[in-house]
């Protein structure tokens, strides 16, 4: 993969990625702050924060956070494509989706990602099939480090990598069409027959009885560890959590406000990240079979 943007100084691959963004549509971005340990900075949260506010602010951010030991993290917001991000690719990945995206970047070593402007139009399930495709990860949120960041992880100290820019390619938005062509998008699932009906238990009395939410912290504890790291992937169990509360009956809308007020990860991702991840849960539980004992106990 050529170098289209020099490495530079870490304000001007940060404002390389923004004017990256903002040629695909992108004119606000929700900005937080993490700390070495992955958790949200308090206080740090700029939801809506506009493109030319961060273009003056960000030289300073960046060596605030890097005097403080946080990760800068940027989730942006188009009008006019969808944006898809591929997460957790491997050079030769990136390599092959580099003419396909508008930037590409790197943000730990053997660790690529990706983005894709796609116009408007593509089907509903065209994200996932996407980074199914791709081999990328398949809970990505939309939200990443910002280039010219350093990535603030345990194992990486005493000497953290920075984010780097690898391809750039400003404007270039693409098709759902020109993607499956190139043999990215992954074929739709067969439809499988309906799942049985949930039924709510009863009491002694033949009166339904309340409806429990699963424990949290169960699917916490019992979540696989991140790529690379000794901590629970909060993703995972956020999807484990909502795919359980949706066969205990619950709704996607439900689901989505209850994850609201117990994941970190959704709050600081906002009500999309928490309706995304509800509605694939929803999903996956009408593609495989229900599942009466998931271990969970009520919360």
């Amino acid at each position: 993969m050529r170098e289209d943007t020099a490495a530079g100084t870490a304000a001007s691959q940060a404002l390389a990625m923004l004017s990256a963004f903002a040629s695909v549509g992108a004119r606000a971005f929700n900005l937080t702050l993490t700390d070495i340990a992955g958790e949200k900075v308090e206080g740090s949260y700029r939801p809506n924060a506009p493109l030319e506010q961060l273009r003056r602010t960000i030289d300073h951010v960046l060596g605030d956070a890097a005097r403080r030991q946080h990760n800068v993290i940027i989730r942006p917001r188009s009008a006019t494509a969808t944006l898809i991000q591929l997460d957790d690719l491997d050079f030769a990945k990136a390599e092959r989706l580099a003419p396909h995206s508008f930037i590409v970047f790197q943000t730990s070593p053997a660790n690529y990602q990706a983005w894709v402007a796609v116009e408007k139009g593509a089907p509903e399930d065209f994200s996932r099939r996407l980074r199914k495709g791709a081999g990328a990860d398949a809970t990505a949120s939309g939200s990443t480090r910002i280039a010219g960041s350093l990535n603030f992880k345990t194992k990486y100290a005493p000497t953290f990598p920075q984010v780097e820019i690898t391809h750039a390619n400003p404007g270039h938005v693409t098709s759902a069409a020109v993607l499956d062509q190139a043999g990215f998008v992954a074929a739709p699932e067969e439809a499988k027959p309906p799942r049985p009906a949930y039924t709510r238990p009863v009491t002694p009395s033949g009166r339904p009885s309340r409806k429990k939410w699963p424990s949290y912290s169960f699917c916490v504890q019992h979540a696989p560890m991140t790529h690379g790291e000794d901590r629970p992937d909060i993703s995972r169990a956020d999807f484990t959590w909502c795919r359980t509360a949706i066969e205990w009956g619950w709704s996607v809308q439900d689901t989505a406000s209850r994850l609201m007020e117990l994941s970190s990860k959704a709050r600081e991702n906002g009500e999309r990240y928490a309706m995304l991840t509800a509605t694939n849960a929803a999903s996956s539980v009408e593609r495989q079979p229900y599942r009466k004992n998931s271990g969970l106990r009520p919360a």
